[in-house]
């Protein structure tokens, strides 16, 4: 099976953050990142910018008006996510478990949509 997991945090906690604790930090994702490659494969990874630094796209009618920044105020913004193959949620759930306790983690599957295949 494919999951992304997302990975959602407080903004401005990892500037905030001492080496010891970014040290931490980086062990936790060798962890998970270990544990995926014992049990499936990593497809992609990725850090995200800021959502201050997002564009938006919003669908007005039959417009689209693109703006600077994020959608909706948000605590916790998106800034991270792992693409992976794992046998099923419980090896998903075990892997994102071993990622940093401040982090609040989304396990999403990976579905095809009948009809359209991508390029």
């Amino acid at each position: 099976m494919r999951y992304v997991v997302l990975i959602a945090y407080e903004p401005g906690h990892w500037d905030g953050a001492d080496e010891a604790v970014r040290q931490e930090y980086f062990d936790a994702h060798r962890a998970f990142e270990e544990y995926v490659q014992q049990h499936g494969r990593r497809l992609s990874s990725g850090a995200l910018s800021d959502a201050d630094l997002a564009t938006t796209i919003r669908r007005d009618g039959s417009s689209d008006v693109v703006t600077d920044g994020p959608f909706v105020e948000l605590t916790e913004q998106i800034g991270g996510y792992y693409d992976v193959e794992l046998p099923d949620l419980d090896a998903a759930i075990a892997a994102a478990k071993l990622l940093p306790r401040a982090y609040t983690l989304e396990i999403r599957s990976v579905v095809g949509v009948e009809g359209y295949e991508s390029l």
